[in-house]
Formats: C-alpha cells, sequence, structure tokens
C-alpha cells in the first residue's frame, strides 16, 4: 500500500513539473492580455498618432518593443471612469519587457510610420504574439531535447 501512494505521489509531481508553463512564455501571455484590456479603455479620436513598428526584423525586437512601451505613456484614458484601469495597465507596460539582444538595429523609433493609439495597440500585441509564439516553440525544443514535453 505504501509503494502504492509513493507511486502516485512521484506520478503526480512528475506530472506537475512536465506540464509546468515556462514563466517568460506566461509573462508574454498575460502582458498580451493588458494590451488588450488598453484597448478597451484607450482614447482613439483626436489622439496623438503613435510611432507603430510593423513587422521588426530579429536584431530589432528590443528597439520596437521598446518604442511600444514609449508610445504606451503617450497615449490617453478614453474618459475618466477608465482612469484607474488605464493607469494600471499602462503602469504594468512600462517594465522591462525584453532584454537587449546587444544586436545592431538600424531602425528607430521615429522610422517607423505613425498610427492611430488602436493599431498601434493592434500591432503591439501581434509582436508580443511573435515573441510569445518564439519562447513557446524555444522551450518546446528545449524540453524535447532533455526528453520533457510542456504542454502550452
Amino acid at each position: 500500500m505504501e509503494r502504492m501512494i509513493i507511486f502516485f505521489m512521484l506520478f503526480f509531481c512528475s506530472s506537475m513539473v512536465l506540464t509546468a508553463t515556462p514563466q517568460k512564455a506566461m509573462k508574454y501571455k498575460q502582458l498580451l492580455k493588458t494590451i488588450d484590456q488598453l484597448k478597451d479603455v484607450v482614447k482613439d479620436k483626436d489622439a496623438e498618432l503613435l510611432h507603430t513598428p510593423e513587422n521588426p526584423m530579429d536584431e530589432c525586437l528590443f528597439t520596437a518593443v521598446t518604442c511600444f512601451q514609449k508610445g504606451t505613456l503617450k497615449l490617453q484614458p478614453k474618459n475618466s471612469q477608465v482612469n484607474s484601469t488605464f493607469i494600471k495597465t499602462v503602469n504594468i507596460l512600462k517594465r522591462p519587457i525584453l532584454k537587449d539582444s546587444g544586436k545592431q538595429c538600424e531602425s528607430t523609433c521615429e522610422s517607423y510610420e505613425k498610427k492611430n493609439p488602436k493599431e498601434f495597440l493592434q500591432s503591439f500585441s501581434k509582436l508580443m504574439k511573435k515573441v510569445t509564439i518564439r519562447v513557446d516553440s524555444f522551450c518546446y525544443r528545449k524540453s524535447t531535447i532533455e526528453g520533457r514535453h510542456y504542454t502550452i
């Protein structure tokens, strides 16, 4: 009986470890939700146009994300009722997202086309999905090499 209980405990613990989602992937998925929340509370009419990176090269991901982060500071809430939600959401997006890869990027924020806040946030969301997919595929490849399979 003891062996059976120990077996089930080991089985349960190992299955929990193997299905745990890597921390970075979870962080990026949460940031995607945060960006989506911001779409509903941001002022879009008569708002400042923002430099919006589109399809940045791999070496420019850090620059593009930094550009989006700077742009979110220029966003304004739709109205006073959503102000607290807006402030909390923008504060989350101000935190560091990616580490600088050290690769040289020829693009700057100012080189990207300016778009309205809704399109800006849509592009930010698209970029973060790209980053999330890369992290997920990296974790999957790494886990397969190590003989583990994560469910993401």
